[in-house]
């Protein structure tokens, strides 16, 4: 500060909504979104999910329209995650590899409906393929073996490249796993193909109403906790980053959101690379169930809280309100 009251009076750029507007320091806009999108078998489908209310998981028709929808509003990029029927799911997660699968039609469909108009970011991850809930193949103890389920997320990666995927989003934790991807993408041909890295994924209790939506929930038996960060880590977070970085990853995401902005801002300050965060499904049903209960106002909290993000430094946030958020943005 160089002069004190009343010479300095801070409340005078904040007297106008004009003058609000000129001394903004952060701007979102429908391009700061990527939109979750949950695919389940059938056409015509729309089923919605109790515990994340307003979201549906949508058949392959379904995601074409949401596609179509979200280039109208400006969104520039859709994540996809399969709801895979119990009589594909297995031990080691083959379904990941089936070039029919889910995601590989959601992916295809949207490249006929919308060419390269939208972004397609494909998780990599088997547990919505695996019997037993886990991110990974399991030993006979339920272990996650690192290197086993790296070369079946490399076969992961390279079949939604091959689909047509543009960013490939490994959410599962594995030590290494990045620079095999990258390898294994540069090696087929998929130069341009991003890697956006779950570089600093917690073991959280807010991830619940997304096992609900790709159907793992009630087979997980155990927990992730040997994968997936402990929640009171924060510098291990950064080694996570300098890691998937030095492997080759393009962008990076700290997931949950809110809960986890002190991450995202050392991240930022940090590596000055581009950084995601996913608000996830928790954070999601949280809002929804305080507008509903009468204790906020829904659009002033959608707005509020991805605006934090963008104040903490994120290029853009995963979010299930993006439709919405972009609706009030577009006014």
């Amino acid at each position: 500060m160089t002069a004190s009251f009343p010479a300095t009076r801070l409340r005078r750029t904040r007297a106008a909504a004009w003058s609000r507007a000129m001394h903004r320091e952060v701007v979102l806009s429908p391009a700061d979104l990527i939109w979750p999108l949950f695919v389940t078998d059938g056409s015509g489908v729309e089923e919605p999910i109790a515990s994340l209310p307003g979201v549906s998981r949508w058949s392959v028709d379904g995601i074409a329209a949401r596609a179509k929808e979200a280039v109208a509003l400006g969104i520039p990029c859709l994540a996809l995650f399969p709801n895979t029927q119990p009589g594909r799911r297995s031990e080691d997660g083959a379904e990941a590899l089936n070039p029919d699968n889910l995601m590989c039609r959601a992916i295809r469909v949207i490249r006929d409906a919308c060419g390269s108009d939208i972004g397609v970011l494909t998780d990599v991850a088997l547990d919505p393929y695996t019997s037993h809930g886990q991110d990974g193949l399991i030993d006979g103890a339920g272990y996650v073996l690192n290197d086993a389920t790296v070369e079946m997320l490399v076969g992961q990666s390279l079949n939604q490249a091959a689909a047509g995927a543009d960013i490939i989003a490994p959410s599962d934790m594995m030590d290494g796993r990045v620079g095999t991807i990258r390898q294994a993408l540069e090696g087929a041909g998929h130069a341009n193909v991003q890697i956006m890295a779950y570089a600093a994924k917690y073991a959280s209790a807010f991830y619940g109403p997304f096992r609900d939506a790709v159907g793992s929930g009630g087979l997980l038996k155990g927990d992730k906790k040997t994968y997936q960060m402990d929640p009171a880590n924060g510098e291990e977070a950064l080694r996570e980053v300098a890691m998937d970085l030095a492997e080759g990853a393009d962008s990076v995401m700290v997931k949950p959101g809110l809960p986890y902005l002190d991450i995202v801002v050392r991240v930022k300050q940090r590596f000055e690379v581009p950084v995601f965060a996913y608000q996830v499904s928790g954070e999601y049903a949280m809002i929804e169930a305080a507008a509903a209960a009468g204790a906020g106002d829904r659009d002033a909290l959608v707005l509020e809280t991805l605006t934090a993000f963008k104040r903490a430094g994120c290029s853009g946030v995963l979010t299930y309100h993006a439709a919405h958020a972009a609706r009030l943005l577009n006014g």
